[in-house]
């Protein structure tokens, strides 16, 4: 990832960002920067949307409730979205938050949750995700900001796979592994070369039997441990993500 300064705040903007452009802040962005951060009138900031590059841009204060950001120069180029799909049966408030944010810095490209028969939470608030999501790119300086799916049950993403997802693998962070070293498949995929790839995380009572025998039994699903111990939902997410990306994914 390009060099970015890490003393400026940065905020997420919806919309089309483009030279010389002005663009009235909305009342929450108003208020975060001008009450919260403090910040002034002619003070900079650096904005993104996800498509146009990052941008410096100054602030044109209306006393304390009201401000534009006018757009001085591009100060990044846009970078490629990433292209790893993270799979999870969805957790409860504050770990999913924790979750959805980890995902978004370990490069995650897309987030999907995925209800399974243990999964505890039955509802997912999609716009708490996609804040979460948008927090986190802009505490990290992401660029590509990662697409939030539409829940589903695990059983139907997996029986429109091949047709939805062509030539992607399913990496399935399975504890009942028989080995507790997941690079040994992680060679394998990266010896056969570079494909798109998805990561599937399940939930806290783990997967019921009869899934753990769909996945295994599927030709486009790897199972992969996560070491010698049980580990927590949003633990794993960090974990898998972590061993993935450095052996098969875009730390290499």
């Amino acid at each position: 990832m390009a060099k970015y300064e890490f003393n400026m705040q940065r905020l997420f903007l919806r919309h089309i960002l483009a030279d010389g452009a002005r663009i009235e802040a909305d009342r929450g962005q108003a208020n975060y920067l001008l009450n919260v951060l403090r910040l002034k009138d002619g003070d900079y900031v650096q904005v993104f949307n996800g498509s146009d590059g990052e941008w410096l841009a100054k602030i044109a204060a209306s006393g304390r409730r009201e401000c534009a950001l006018q757009l001085m120069e591009r100060t990044r180029d846009q970078t490629v979205p990433n292209d790893l799909m993270y799979m999870f049966a969805p957790l409860k408030h504050a770990r999913l938050d924790y979750m959805v944010q980890k995902a978004v810095e370990m490069g995650a490209g897309s987030l999907k949750p995925v209800m399974t028969q243990h999964t505890q939470a039955s509802r997912v608030n999609l716009e708490r995700m996609e804040a979460n999501v948008i927090e986190a790119a802009e505490q990290c300086g992401v660029l590509s900001v990662p697409e939030v799916l539409a829940p589903q049950p695990l059983n139907d993403v997996l029986d429109v796979w091949s047709e939805a997802q062509p030539g992607r693998r399913l990496l399935f962070c399975d504890e009942s592994e028989g080995t507790n070293n997941p690079l040994l498949t992680l060679a394998q995929l990266k010896e056969a070369g570079p494909q798109p790839l998805a990561v599937l995380i399940g939930p806290e009572g783990g997967f019921s039997e009869e899934e753990r025998a769909r996945l295994r039994s599927l030709d486009f699903v790897s199972p992969i441990p996560l070491g010698p111990r049980i580990l927590r939902a949003d633990t794993a997410a960090v974990a898998a993500l972590t061993v993935i990306q450095a052996t098969v994914g875009d730390w290499r």
